[in-house]
């Protein structure tokens, strides 16, 4: 079924309060509550599912404007929840549960980049396949009902290789990025109008019944503008005026770009975002990049942020005037090929996300951030109601109060007969204290650095420091600490994920050797040291520049005579610098324009000198990225001769692009004939430049794989011909992880790391739709030498969940539509537990529970005094076989087995992959 068309509008933005009209019909999303739907108004939705779609609407044609308090579709102001997820760190057949899985937690939108390097491979040759097909993907956001953030910049950051930018613009004659230059304004308006042509021809933008209601113009540009002078502020409104003059009919938006112009929306980035205000009062309060976790880099801990403080983060952003905010990320994903970025970013983009790596709900996170949502749908009809500020009440010397509402309240007495529409935030920003305070003639209690939310102005809905579901998993292996974020809590015990699978993953691998140094096709001579990104246009991580050395007796005599070894210097290198001699290894050097004393071993007469240049991930962030380059600067020379130092700056070297094995594929199937592969012996295992392979069969079931290569040193990794990513077995240094993380305060990507001592990542996601059953090809490159025999590959789900609720916690968040005409019966409603396996898991055991005094926490709950002896079964008959259930926690259901004690229920299952569920009954 298609809809006719809106014609785009012809001004942004309009004047302000000026709300362009569309009948409104039906609801968005079934988990929005009524109150908050018919409140504010939603979109009906014309086309359901049909991700690959025929061209037809998926919504009856909308259009998108804003004024100073948030963004109007279809004339209706609107709160906005956005979840970051970028379609090329994950694999068109995980699209879909993961768009619905962020639909689940209660977004309304997607947010993506655009990457202009992975569609422009070439000048002029353009590539939207696999998972570059953003047109798929974008169908995919419409047919679950949500919207589409769209982030063309076209420059990224985003810890992509080269920040986005594709290594063959640098070549331009005359060309510098992010300035006024001629020769990059025109690749970049030809790009941006590519993309912007292909949404309209796909009819993707809401006018057109399509998902896209926002669009990005450059990224972070403010932060660096500076550098560039004037030509950096005449470059910013050129590309304004460039990306208004396409017509697309939606606002644009730039972030962190104060001197955004008036036509254009200027949004803030940043772990906190509730004191920004934008450079106009006739702009929203946007926030693009809610930082609700961080990026690694080899050799570091793992950054990890709280539950409770994103959602604090979160929940004061709306308190305080904020419309519509984006998580960065809420699934990071993978950074498949060599797409990290770098300086040495890690081939996880896991981000401490909702959504883990693989695809999994990170609980507690998920959980608690998904009422988060609810609370704030069920507060968005008083939000937008609310035309300049809220009422604002001081309730302490850290305490306050926010009260949106259709009219003036009395903050010091009961609104329960008032009829106004009213919704309040009430916040604690001491670090440290429980504090009560007064208002709405009642008394509420605080916890530190917490926001609780009334949505009526008498009833918590939610608190953002009181977490009640978690999970954790067997303790086979650490997984999650060494590949993803582990889930800290003041209260619980951290998070981990089973793995299941066999010990290792073959005991038979061959092996081929890799010749150092010249070994064909590509290779050339020229005089001096040129640059790495130059001469390799980033098509290989590898340049390898080889020169003879020719050494007299009198060097030797004299470095015998010394007891000394002459050495290779070089003023500087980026990122990995090897030094072979006469075909072995004599040293290497890892860092970001650092330099490089190397002590090499020659030998009387001609010796055969190789510097071997490796890149991890092109600079992605700061000014004047096209002079960054990669290899080595300065000079280069012998030193420690008899006679002095040799300069070899400006002498003859014979370069070599990439590796034989690299150019001939024989990573590939098909390609298995172009090397010599021999059965793997002992010395293998510790020659650098070492080609392995084996074969293996997949997991049984649907899980997400990954593979255990925390036995191997360095280098890359192939599965039937996919790159999987780099690899790398660096340790993060001892210190700077603490034992526990507390969630109050101010965060810092520094504040809450783990993971000291070990290596920053072992496990590397394999998508299942790139495996088969069997006969599965496995393929490394290993650069320093490591034993294969010992990589496992393992299935990565959760075994075990937990939660415990109090009989006086909140009563569940869908009581409030139902009790939408009547305060009384929330006071009515049981508050709830809930218990989730991961999708397509059933609760296979519930392992304990109690109702009554029960102690201790997740592996640990133990019965107390007080004890419902009928809460195993009842529990039991309530979960087991299910993928998810709910369970009132009250008398009701249990019985009381203890008089004014007040009581909770604790409750520790296990998940299991259907086939394999067990027997319902445990005793305990």
């Amino acid at each position: 079924m298609a809809a006719a068309s809106l014609p785009p509008p012809s001004r942004w933005p309009p004047p302000p309060l000026r709300l362009l009209p569309l009948v409104l019909l039906g609801c968005l999303a079934a988990s929005a509550p009524l109150r908050a739907a018919e409140a504010a108004g939603v979109l009906r939705q014309v086309v359901a599912g049909g991700g690959d779609g025929d061209g037809g609407a998926f919504f009856e044609p909308f259009n998108v404007t804003y004024d100073h308090r948030a963004v109007i579709l279809g004339g209706k102001r609107r709160m906005l929840v956005s979840a970051g997820l970028h379609y090329p760190r994950a694999t068109p057949e995980m699209w879909p549960s993961l768009i619905a899985k962020c639909k689940e937690g209660g977004a309304d939108v997607i947010e993506t980049y655009i990457f202009w390097n992975g569609h422009e491979p070439a000048k002029g040759q353009y590539y939207f396949e696999g998972r570059f097909d953003i047109v798929k993907f974008a169908k995919l956001v419409a047919a679950e009902g949500l919207f589409l953030f769209l982030r063309i910049g076209p420059y990224a950051c985003a810890e992509w290789n080269f920040g986005g930018f594709p290594v063959w613009l640098r070549d331009i004659p005359g060309i510098e990025f992010r300035t006024d230059n001629e020769p990059y304004k025109a690749e970049m308006q030809s790009f941006v109008t590519k993309i912007v042509n292909i949404m309209k021809e796909e009819k993707l933008y809401s006018w057109q019944g399509g998902p896209i209601i926002l669009q990005q113009i450059e990224n972070e540009y403010g932060n660096i503008q500076d550098r560039y002078g004037q030509a950096g502020k005449r470059y910013m409104l050129w590309a304004a005026q460039m990306a208004l003059a396409l017509d697309t009919g939606v606002p644009w938006v730039m972030c962190r770009q104060t001197d955004a112009p008036e036509q254009i929306l200027d949004t803030c980035n940043a772990f906190y975002c509730d004191g920004f205000k934008p450079n106009s009062y006739n702009k929203p309060t946007i926030w693009t990049e809610d930082w609700d976790g961080w990026y690694a880099d080899w050799g570091e801990p793992l950054p990890h942020r709280p539950a409770q403080d994103s959602a604090f983060a979160v929940a004061r952003f709306y308190q305080r005037g904020g419309s519509l905010q984006n998580y960065y990320m809420y699934f990071g994903g993978t950074n498949f090929e060599r797409t990290a970025g770098g300086p040495r970013q890690i081939t996880s983009y896991d981000y401490d996300a909702p959504i883990d790596e693989y695809g999994i709900l990170r609980q507690p996170k998920w959980g608690h951030l998904k009422d988060l949502h609810a609370a704030i749908k069920l507060c968005e009809p008083a939000l937008i109601a609310v035309d300049g500020s809220p009422q604002y009440v001081k309730l302490g010397p850290m305490q306050e109060a926010h009260v949106y509402s259709s009219g003036k309240i009395h903050t010091n007495g009961s609104i329960s007969e008032n009829g106004q529409i009213c919704s309040a935030f009430l916040a604690n920003i001491d670090e440290h204290k429980y504090v009560s305070v007064w208002i709405f003639g009642k008394s509420y209690s605080l916890p530190p650095w917490s926001v609780s939310i009334l949505p009526d102005c008498e009833n918590v809905a939610f608190n953002t420091a009181r977490l009640i579901s978690f999970q954790v998993g067997t303790q086979t292996s650490v997984f999650t600490v060494e590949s993803g974020s582990p889930s800290y809590s003041s209260r619980h015990k951290p998070r981990t994920l089973s793995l299941i699978g066999g010990p290792y993953l073959s005991s038979t691998w061959w092996t081929s050797k890799e010749p150092i140094g010249k070994w064909g096709e590509g290779s050339f001579a020229a005089q001096g040291i040129l640059e790495h990104l130059n001469v390799t246009k980033d098509i290989s991580d590898y340049l390898s520049y080889t020169m003879s050395v020719n050494i007299s007796d009198e060097d030797v005599t004299y470095w015998n005579s010394k007891g000394v070894l002459p050495s290779l210097t070089i003023d500087q290198i980026r990122d990995v610098a090897r030094v072979f001699v006469n075909g072995k290894l004599a040293g290497s050097k890892v860092g970001h324009w650092v330099s490089l004393n190397q002590p090499v071993q020659l030998v009387q007469g001609p010796n055969e000198l190789t510097l071997f240049s490796e890149i991890v991930g092109l600079q992605n962030y700061g000014a004047f990225l096209e002079k960054d380059g990669a290899g080595f600067r300065g000079q280069v020379k012998l030193t420690g001769l008899s006679n002095g130092d040799i300069d070899f700056t400006n002498s003859l070297w014979t370069y070599q692009i990439g590796l034989k094995g690299e150019f001939s594929r024989i990573y590939s199937p098909e390609n298995q004939g172009y090397a010599k592969w021999s059965s793997m012996q002992n010395d293998d295992t510790q020659t650098p430049f070492t080609w392995f392979k084996t074969m293996f069969d997949a997991p049984e079931g649907n899980d997400p794989v990954a593979i255990g290569l925390g036995s191997m040193g360095k280098g890359q990794a192939w599965v039937n011909g996919h790159l999987i990513g780099r690899y790398w077995s660096i340790v993060a240094p001892e210190s700077g992880c603490p034992s526990s993380c507390n969630y109050a305060g101010t965060y810092g990507d520094s504040k809450c790391r783990s993971n000291c001592g070990m290596a920053t990542q072992s496990w590397y996601h394999i998508p299942r739709e790139w495996l088969q059953e069997s006969g599965n090809l496995l393929v490394l490159l290993e650069e320093t030498g490591g034993d294969p025999s010992q990589i496992s590959l393992q299935v990565h789900y959760t075994k075990t969940i937990c939660s415990k609720i109090s009989e006086t916690y909140y009563p569940p968040l869908s009581s409030w539509s139902r009790a939408s005409n009547s305060r009384a019966t929330l006071n009515t409603v049981a508050p709830e537990l809930h218990l989730q396996c991961d999708e397509g898991h059933v609760i296979s055991k519930i392992i304990f529970a109690s109702y009554g005094t029960p102690s201790g926490g997740c592996q640990n709950f133990s019965v107390g005094n007080c004890h419902a002896s009928t809460t195993l079964d009842l529990v039991t008959e309530a979960c087991v076989g299910n993928n998810k259930c709910s369970i009132s926690v009250t008398n009701d259901v249990f019985g009381d087995p203890c008089r004014k004690v007040v009581k909770d229920l604790a409750v520790e299952a296990e998940c299991s992959p259907p086939l394999a569920t067990e027997e319902p009954r445990d005793d305990m």
